[in-house]
């Protein structure tokens, strides 16, 4: 049996304390992987730090353009916010990386896996379920959650075993970065009535530090997937690097979200998500103009089954797959521009167009060249009251004596 296991290693304190642990633990040659999604680091230096701190092997994968075209921007297309709220930025970003382990492991013939997620978030479950969908065979090891350090437990571990670690107890946020958005939580973000200090911030502007003069952004969109802005072509990685520079000095993308977990906690979590923010807007206002009443309707609800996914570690099953279907069938008209307006932390669509539009300028205006039909409306309304009128005759009104609700009473005056 094989003594190799892949690290998903992003040189943060806990996969730095993993190498060592595992060794001592285990008795395991780590190769650490770490894949860019746009976390904008010095990987470089990662990889180094990696072998200095006791890694056989640091391999660095750039997986930017995999991560935005089959991940962030199908997720666009299907409108997927878990909670209303959350982007789902890292969550986005997880079975992408399991399969790239997965990928690592079998290329490098291991037979085990880690990572450095804790028993008490998502993303164990994201690996963990992701992993044993691709390769069962391979052995999943999370020493965060075996090991039962709190984190100055952890903190001191690393200093004993002199592995650099770019955290201190007094600045002990937990952040996770990748192009889609970034997370923060720990620290004095764990009390849900206090304001998230400042230094949580790193790719927003305060809203009241920001320019006191709007700026006007035109997305150009082909069947729901974002390809211009201000009508220039833009590839995926340097489109939304673009709106997370533009918009981040603006103020938009804050998120402060009191979040339930998949293992059943409530946690309070702060995102920043400048370009999904402004994305996810702008293809609900272009799907307003090209989708049907029905259509939009069902939209929102495969929505939210598809963010729940997503959010739930379920990217590798059936159910993916038949939602994807539905999303991609259902964006084969969403092209077209919107213009949006940045200003001290809001968002808003302020035009859209589109060659497919819906929208019908001589049925809507009220002014000359009004084409509807308004003596149509009332034989519609005799249709479409018919089962009211009856119901109301038969029951309704038998039953509203006394009972509230219904038909209110009416008193009388005097």
């Amino acid at each position: 049996m094989s003594n190799k296991v892949v690290l998903a290693y992003s040189g943060g304190l806990d996969t730095s304390v993993a190498i060592q642990w595992l060794k001592e633990n285990y008795d395991l040659d780590v190769i650490a992987l770490t894949i860019d999604v746009g976390n904008e680091r010095d990987f470089s230096a990662i990889k180094q730090k990696a072998l200095k701190v006791g890694a056989v092997k640091s391999l660095v994968i750039d997986a930017r353009d995999l991560f935005v075209k089959y991940f962030v921007f199908p997720s666009l297309q299907a409108d997927a916010v878990y909670e209303g709220q959350y982007p789902l930025a890292t969550a986005l970003s997880r079975p992408l990386m399991a399969k790239l382990l997965v990928d690592t492991a079998l290329e490098e013939g291991a037979s085990a896996i880690a990572h450095g997620c804790t028993g008490k978030g998502n993303d164990q479950v994201r690996f963990d379920v992701g992993v044993s969908a691709l390769a069962p065979n391979l052995r999943i090891i999370a020493p965060a959650r075996e090991w039962g350090m709190t984190r100055e437990e952890t903190i001191e571990y690393a200093r004993r075993h002199d592995i650099p670690v770019p955290i201190t107890v007094a600045s002990p946020y937990s952040i996770d970065e990748c192009l889609w958005g970034r997370s923060i939580e720990c620290g004095v973000l764990e009390d849900p009535w206090a304001e998230p200090p400042d230094d949580v911030f790193a790719w927003t502007k305060a809203p009241a530090q920001a320019p006191d003069k709007p700026v006007y952004i035109e997305i150009g969109f082909e069947k729901g997937v974002p390809v211009t802005v201000d009508g220039k072509e833009v590839a995926g990685v340097g489109l939304i690097q673009q709106l997370n520079e533009l918009a981040g000095s603006h103020g938009v993308g804050r998120i402060d979200h009191i979040e339930n977990r998949l293992v059943g906690i409530k946690s309070r979590e702060i995102y920043e998500a400048p370009a999904a923010v402004v994305l996810l807007q702008a293809h609900l206002a272009l799907e307003a103009m090209t989708l049907a009443k029905d259509q939009l309707r069902f939209k929102q609800r495969v929505a939210q089954e598809y963010a729940d996914l997503i959010y739930n570690g379920l990217w590798f099953t059936s159910l993916h797959q038949d939602l994807a279907a539905y999303v991609q069938s259902s964006q084969r008209h969403v092209s077209g521009t919107v213009r949006l307006k940045l200003f001290k932390g809001s968002c808003q669509v302020v035009g859209r167009k589109s060659p497919k539009s819906l929208y019908n300028l001589s049925l809507a205006t009220y002014d000359k060249g009004d084409l509807f039909d308004q003596s149509a409306a009332a034989g519609f309304i005799h249709l479409w009251g018919l089962p009211v009128r009856t119901q109301a005759q038969v029951q309704l009104l038998e039953e509203a004596e006394g009972r509230s609700g219904i038909i209110p009473p009416v008193k009388e005056e005097g």
